[in-house]
């Protein structure tokens, strides 16, 4: 089970809050999804998707060539519980990134 400190820790870095709570909104995303979400490269999220996965605060599913991530079913609920409150506190940040995220649906899909 993941420590407090460990929690935040990994949730220091703003990539990887941003991609924790947009998972925590939307439920289930692939790095497709989260790079045109987040208006990054590839190699850079897909290396805080591996620490989020390191860490304990996502799991990963494979469905063909497509790799999807979302929160860790071990995950407690005092660590759900911070992802919600800080979800609900900054909600301008959060509509930005699923704004990029319909775009993104409304093209094409990667996966």
């Amino acid at each position: 089970m993941i420590e407090h400190t460990q929690l935040f820790k990994c949730l220091s870095d703003e990539t990887r809050l941003q991609v924790s709570l947009l998972i925590y909104q939307e439920g289930e995303l692939c790095v497709c999804e989260l790079v045109e979400a987040l208006q990054d490269s590839q190699p850079k999220i897909s290396r805080h998707l591996a620490q989020l996965r390191n860490c304990g605060i996502l799991e990963d599913v494979r469905r063909g060539q497509w790799v999807f991530y979302s929160l860790s079913n071990c995950l407690p609920q005092w660590a759900i519980d911070i992802l919600k409150l800080t979800a609900s506190t900054n909600p301008t940040a959060l509509k930005r990134l699923q704004s990029n995220l319909r775009n993104m649906k409304n093209r094409p899909q990667c996966c």
